[in-house]
């Protein structure tokens, strides 16, 4: 069987083709419930008319660039357009309506631009402000809303309860049923009158509808919970300016009008125009497919919703939002087109076929064979050819017998217990601070065999300050308040005066004043640290950056690992300064500011000290960074790089970030389920081998190397060297791609990657599951990722896995237990058929079994809690097959059992029972019934656990289990004694009770005979 699924059911956990997801669906045969089967797999039509709409979209805005350049040499002489504010849009004290508005954008239209004044004219129409944003008169944002709309896309409406019910109707098996029960009815009262003659057709009316109810029940269930998490998974916050203070905003509240502030990895968040910026590139393939980024700028200002900012900072003004622009549309779209299947979906829906057809041969042979005896009855008693009413409803039993083989037979509950696993899995990590964005992760995540961490803000806190410098060539302790202050008195004026301008001015983060009227920090905690640094000297930095204009801004660059600008100062004059990674920044100085304050060259000594002050720094676990500055000719231009060298050293500054409590013995217990953690930074290397040491990365038999290095090594080194690696520092985007796709195709292992950064997205993309960090990470890298970490700790990383664990395990339980109870039902009822012309398990029964093993069966063991004895196990890697040897030996074990109890119930019942009179084949049928039915409940207990002999740790922590057992025998128990009429059963004695409770509870200690004398590797 494990051939078969790699040869025709496998499937890629990440970017699984089209032709690959069509190809399992084209095999897929008996499928009882299409709708059903179906639903939580991807709509491949969708699929390709989202592709198609990508197309259409490229095109446009291809043709819209052309005519929009053409139309460049025609806008002075061209006439003012005819267009006219729509008397609504007046009213509302608004110029410019929406339309006009999304075809400029969307059209890419610069003479509209200029007819209406340019952007600051559009600014004008759109009464806001490019400086404060929009007022926060909630009314006026009312109006507002009514003229343009809202920032949402259009989705289809949640599905009602009632959906499901009529969903869970449409099984083929059930509507056949209900065909036999509604013949039953009316054969059953024109022989036998009413009420007598309608309980057998009412028997199977009833199990239907609860088989159809708690079908439905369990199933919208689920599609709350999936409606939970998509809710979850679309919260997306940018930085906006409103009523002059700039906030954190959901994108869903923008409106046209508003001020949005974009950095590197950002999503843009709705149409609109450049205000103002630097260096902005924007990735358009998520929108069009094309993956070259587009320049954007004064002269070409369009912003299109739901790109992605690849490089550079700006101001946008937002002009169209929601379902007017051409990312709405394709939402509405894509989000008809659901998630990939996973890979467990398609291997059970394989089984699931597989077991089908057998089934369907089974119950046709059963028919066949129960057909033959009533006919080889009749023509001994001479009545071939006279059909009474009592002969038509024992045809149609046997036709409702046979149908309802087919319903046990299928395991329709298998791919769907995948899903209701998932499903359960997912809203409990969610409470564990893990979004899952794809369910094919939560399986793939149970099967890791390495983990590549970041380093800042996973293993660390993020919360950094600076508590060490080096300036003016002095080591100062900077931990203590007031030891800045004495800092900066100790400093000369003319170096307080570039530290700062440095600081203030080269940085992505700012200093604002929110609602409250407090002073507000806001940028990554590394900018946040500096920033407070500059403003514990005595810094003011809006004054800082009132006083120089910048001319240029290079954005962090984690290939080139430092960020620059240029200023003209106010007394004239440019001048450069840069910031990043020490020794990469060291590297480009050749002047240093000495203990006087004065610039002079950096000899082999000061350059000598300067690196041992970098080595000490990194040794106590600080990240260092270096500031510095060269003066420019006046010939530089804009569009000229910043220079990589002839800079003077400003200073050194040590940024503490301590490590996360809990991280240790996060990554001790990795190592104890098989798990490799490595650390891959762009730090300094003994920095990050100080925090690799205090976190329990760094072994004695590891190696810690640098990207650079990393990257010269040949294929032969990289092969002996890779599985020893346990820290890569100061790494490019490149170097963790590299070290992934290694791993993942020479090693074979299976690799989860944390990353953050926009260039993170490469490697999060090539690993099996991609983790981004939910506080830190951009939209670009949350985009690209299986996994967000909400609150960027490596042991929710470490919950992620063990429950990922837990998924795969539980689903191995649910397909033990349910595989157990096709065969013995599929081989009871055959056997009995062939041997004595009838089944000992009517419709009514089978269908309450068929309840018992897939949807309460699917609840009960398929929500099974994570416990810690999973995270020491080694994992299942990428070879392992899903149906183990120990599976096999717990199902054929438990069915041999049970058939042979059963077989010997038929042969002997009545003799061990004494059963004498009348309704002997009766009491009997149902003690065979309620035995089955003991030896499942059981077995279900049994299936907690596949190895360990003890099953009952725990049980009562699980409440779904607890309660979807006692439910099952109380029902059992009205079933047997209340509904005797419509089942086909009896009540039945204390004794009878007792012995068919006993010989299911026997199928324990048979369990813990195989466990114990038949051993399988796993």
């Amino acid at each position: 069987m494990a051939s078969l699924w790699r040869d025709e059911w496998e499937l890629q956990p990440k970017h699984a083709s089209t032709d690959a997801l069509q190809r399992w669906r084209n095999l897929v045969g008996v499928v009882k419930n299409p709708k059903r089967r179906f639903r939580f797999t991807a709509n491949l039509s969708k699929r390709y008319e989202a592709a198609e709409m990508r197309k259409t979209n490229k095109e446009k805005l291809r043709i819209a660039v052309l005519v929009s350049k053409a139309a460049i040499e025609f806008i002075k002489g061209a006439q003012p357009s005819d267009y006219t504010v729509p008397k609504e849009v007046q009213a509302s004290g608004f110029q410019i309506c929406a339309d006009e508005l999304g075809s400029i954008v969307e059209k890419h239209d610069k003479k509209k631009i200029k007819f209406h004044g340019g952007v600051s004219g559009i600014v004008d129409k759109l009464t806001t402000n490019s400086t404060d944003g929009l007022p926060a008169d909630s009314e006026a944002l009312s109006r507002r809303q009514e003229i343009y709309g809202i920032n949402k896309f259009q989705e289809s409406k949640p599905r009602s309860f009632w959906v499901f019910v009529w969903e869970a109707l449409q099984d083929m098996t059930l509507m056949i049923l209900g065909v036999c029960a509604l013949v039953s009815l009316m054969v059953g009262i024109a022989t036998e009158g009413w009420p007598k003659g309608a309980h057998d057709g009412l028997g199977i009316v009833a199990s239907i509808l609860l088989v159809v109810f708690v079908t439905a029940t369990s199933d919208y269930r689920q599609s709350l919970q999936f409606r939970d998490l998509d809710k979850e998974k679309k919260k997306i916050s940018i930085q906006v300016t409103r009523n002059g203070y700039r906030q954190k905003m959901s994108i869903y509240d923008l409106l046209p009008g508003d001020v949005v502030h974009l950095a590197i990895g950002d999503q843009v968040p709705a149409d609109g125009l450049f205000l103002s910026g630097f260096s902005v590139l924007i990735d358009e393939s998520s929108l069009t497919g094309e993956s070259e980024p587009v320049v954007v700028n004064a002269e070409s200002p369009f912003l299109l919703s739901g790109t992605k900012v690849q490089d550079g900072t700006c101001k946008m003004l937002i002009t169209s939002v929601g379902m007017r622009t051409q990312w709405g549309k394709l939402m509405a779209t894509l989000s008809e087109g659901g998630d990939d299947e996973t890979p467990l979906q398609v291997k059970l829906n394989g089984v699931a076929t597989i077991i089908g057809k057998i089934g369907l041969i089974f119950a046709v042979v059963t028919f066949a064979v129960l057909i033959q005896t009533l006919i080889g009855r009749k023509w001994q008693d001479g009545t071939a050819l006279i059909w009474s009413g009592d002969d038509c409803m024992e045809l149609l039993e046997y036709f409702a017998i046979a149908v309802t083989i087919v319903v046990v037979a299928v395991p329709e509950g298998l791919p769907l217990a995948v899903t209701l696993s998932l499903a359960f899995a997912m809203k409990k990590m969610m409470n564990d601070k893990a979004l899952v964005r794809h369910l094919a992760a939560c399986e793939t995540m149970g099967s890791a065999t390495s983990i590549c961490s970041d380093k800042t803000g996973t293993l660390t806190t993020n919360h950094m300050t600076v508590v060490k410098s080096c300036i003016c060539m002095k080591v100062k302790e900077l931990s203590k308040p007031g030891n800045a202050s004495a800092l900066c008195s100790e400093l000369p004026d003319s170096v307080v005066k570039v530290l700062l301008q440095s600081i203030f001015n080269n940085t992505g983060g700012e200093v604002v004043v929110n609602k409250d009227g407090k002073r507000e920090i806001l940028g990554t905690p590394t900018e946040t640290a500096i920033l407070e640094f500059g403003l514990s000297l005595g810094g003011d930095f809006q004054g800082e950056r009132r006083a120089s204009k910048l001319v240029k801004v290079e954005p962090f660059n984690s290939t080139k690992k430092r960020m620059g600008v240029v200023l003209e100062l106010p007394e004239g004059g440019l001048r450069a300064h840069t910031k990043g990674a020490s020794e990469i920044v060291l590297a480009a100085c050749d002047k240093v500011i000495n203990s006087n304050g004065e610039v002079v060259p950096l000899d082999e000594v000061a350059f000598k000290h300067l690196t041992d002050t970098i080595e000490q720094f990194a040794n106590e676990a600080l990240r260092t960074l270096c500031l510095a500055y060269v003066e420019l000719e006046n010939g530089f231009s804009a569009n000229n790089d910043i220079p990589s060298s002839g800079f003077t050293l400003i200073g050194i500054v040590g940024i503490k970030d301590p490590v996360r409590p809990g991280v240790r013995e996060s990554v001790a217990l990795c190592r104890s389920a098989g798990v490799t953690v490595r650390m891959v930074t762009g730090d300094n290397i003994n920095t990050a081998k100080a925090i690799a040491r205090e976190c329990g990365i760094l072994t004695d038999d590891g190696i810690a190397i640098e990207g650079p290095e990393f990257r010269e090594k040949s294929l032969e080194e990289l092969l002996v060297l890779i599985p020893k690696i346990q820290v890569m520092a100061r790494s490019s985007p490149l170097d963790k791609h590299t070290l992934v796709k290694h791993l993942r195709t020479t090693f074979n292992e299976v690799v989860a990657v944390t990353g953050d950064g926009t260039n993170d997205a490469p490697a999060l993309h090539e690993a099996d599951i991609g983790l981004a960090m939910g506080i830190a990470g951009t939209e670009v890298a949350k985009e690209s990722a299986d996994v967000i970490i909400l609150d960027d700790n490596f042991s929710t990383i470490v919950t992620v896995a063990k429950w990922g664990r837990s998924v795969y395990v539980n689903i191995q339980k649910f397909v033990q237990f349910q595989l157990t109870v096709n065969i013995v039902a599929l081989v009871v009822n055959f056997t009995s058929a062939c041997l004595t012309g009838s089944a000992p398990l009517t419709a009514v029964q089978l269908l309450w079994v068929n309840m018992i093993m897939d949807t309460l069966g699917a609840l009960a063991l398929a929500t099974e809690p994570p416990n810690d004895e999973l995270m020491k196990r080694k994992p299942v890697g990428r070879g392992g097959n899903f149906i183990s040897n120990v599976m096999w030996r717990n199902v054929l074990g438990q069915s041999l059992y049970q058939f042979l109890v059963i077989w010997f119930l038929q042969a002997y019942g009545k003799t061990f029972f004494a059963l004498n009179g009348s309704n002997s084949d009766l009491v009997l049928n149902t003690i065979i019934f309620n035995t089955f039915v003991f030896c499942q409940l059981f077995n279900e207990v049994n299936s907690r656990e596949m190895e360990k002999i003890d099953v009952l740790t725990g049980i009562l922590d699980n409440q779904v289990f607890v309660s979807v057992i006692g439910a099952t025998v109380v029902f059992q128990i009205i079933i047997i004694e209340c509904l005797g009429t419509f089942a086909n059963t009896t009540p039945l004695s204390m004794m009878q009770w007792f012995v068919s409770m006993f010989i299911g509870f026997l199928g324990m200690p048979i369990a813990v005979l195989l466990k114990k004398f038949v051993p399988m590797q796993s």
